[in-house]
């Protein structure tokens, strides 16, 4: 069996919570057009999460973070789509990665690929915020796949109806296929 042939489920994590953002727009679309055989789980919660505090991390912990690492256990693989905030990853998306993070050295994302993509209104396209989600998820526990970046500055998908350009939607499935790839190697 081929990795293009194997089913892959992955966790869509959404930087903003903003309803109308352009990071859940672009998620959606990227879901929309994933590969056959490429299911898209989006978390929807990151606003219910508690500030990560490891005293609260114990056997009665929120339900939000049980849905989440139940998502993240079950998931083949990972994909963030972000923005930027004052140059850096928005802090409920920290948060999520910090609640993942653990159990310590075992985290249900433990040596599961992982990309991160996004938009955010810089001429840059956020591109500090995915490098500082990289770096957190790597330490984390995911693998960072580095195969495609994408960042796109947000003027790109200010049209209505939001669509996303065929060059961009280009790199947006190659990300997909590559998460799957690497979810299933040969």
């Amino acid at each position: 069996m081929t990795a293009k042939s194997c089913p892959t489920t992955i966790l869509v994590l959404v930087g903003s919570l903003r309803a109308a953002s352009t990071n859940r727009r672009l998620a959606e679309a990227m879901t929309a057009n994933a590969p056959p055989g490429v299911t898209m789980k989006p978390f929807e919660h990151i606003a219910e999460l508690p500030l990560y505090n490891e005293d609260l991390d114990h056997a009665e912990v929120a339900g939000a973070v049980v849905q989440l690492r139940s998502l993240a256990t079950h998931a083949d693989a990972l994909l963030v789509v972000t923005p930027e905030y004052n140059g850096t990853i928005p802090g409920g998306l920290k948060n999520v990665i910090d609640w993942l993070s653990r159990p310590y050295g075992r985290s249900p994302l433990k040596g599961k690929p992982a990309a991160v993509v996004g938009t955010s209104l810089g001429q840059y396209g956020g591109v500090w915020a995915h490098d500082d989600t990289r770096k957190a998820l790597s330490i984390a526990g995911p693998r960072i796949i580095d195969t495609v970046h994408v960042s796109i500055p947000a003027k790109a998908l200010e049209d209505k109806p939001f669509e996303v350009p065929p060059v961009l939607l280009a790199d947006l499935r190659q990300v997909l296929g590559d998460l799957s790839a690497a979810a299933h190697p040969s």
